[in-house]
Order: C-alpha cells, then structure tokens, then sequence
C-alpha cells in the first residue's frame, strides 16, 4: 500500500498517530476531525495514499471512500435529519492535509455562515 512518510492521514492508517476511529475496512479508515466544525464532523480517508481526488484514484479506491461516508452516516444517525459531504481539493480550495479525504458534516442545521459551507 503506497504511502507517504510525512503524511498525517498515512501515519494514522498506520497507528503511528492515535485517532477517534468510527468506521474501518480494508480499504478505508473513518475518523473524528480534532477541530470539529459540527457536532458531527469525521474524516473518510483511503488507506492508499492519494494527494486529492484528481491524483488518479482507483475506482476500488473511490467507491470504497462513498460507501464509507454513508456507513459513517448511518453510525452516527444523521442519515434521516441530513448530512454534508465535503472534499477540499489543493490549496486554493483550503486543502489543508493533502491525502484524499471526505468530511461527513451534520448533527445541527447548517447555515450560510457555518464555517464547513467554505
């Protein structure tokens, strides 16, 4: 499995780095975001390393990472009352850790002024 020594997400798919895990498979790992912007707000990463979603994805890869977040979804019950799923793709999009990663948003009403509609 392909990874990077100075990624974050890859030290935490490897248990180097502890996490809050909420969902794992074979291919993917789903964790609570330490600066949480909702009550609910995990993180869906792909064990492989990819920089974003436009680094040639594996189609394994990125339908694992979809079925995750509505795993994730379901687990944490917001399925019924509506979630937001969130991918920041490079800087200028304030991709902030740059291993491919969805945000499973939810658990209060969003608004235009909640910081996870940036």
């Amino acid at each position: 499995m392909a990874r990077k020594d100075d990624c974050i997400f890859c030290k935490i798919v490897a248990g180097d780095i502890p996490s809050d895990v909420v969902y794992e498979d074979d291919r993917v790992l789903a964790f609570r975001d330490v600066n949480p912007m909702m009550p609910t707000h995990v993180l869906v990463i792909p064990k492989e390393h990819y920089d974003n979603i436009a680094d040639g994805v594996s189609d394994e890869d990125m339908v694992a990472v979809m079925r995750a977040v509505g795993e994730v979804a379901r687990i944490e019950g917001i399925c019924e009352s509506g979630f937001r799923m969130l991918s920041n793709t490079n800087d200028d999009a304030r991709q902030s850790v740059h291993h491919l990663h969805v945000h499973v948003l939810g658990g209060a009403p969003m608004n235009d002024g909640d910081p996870s509609v940036q």
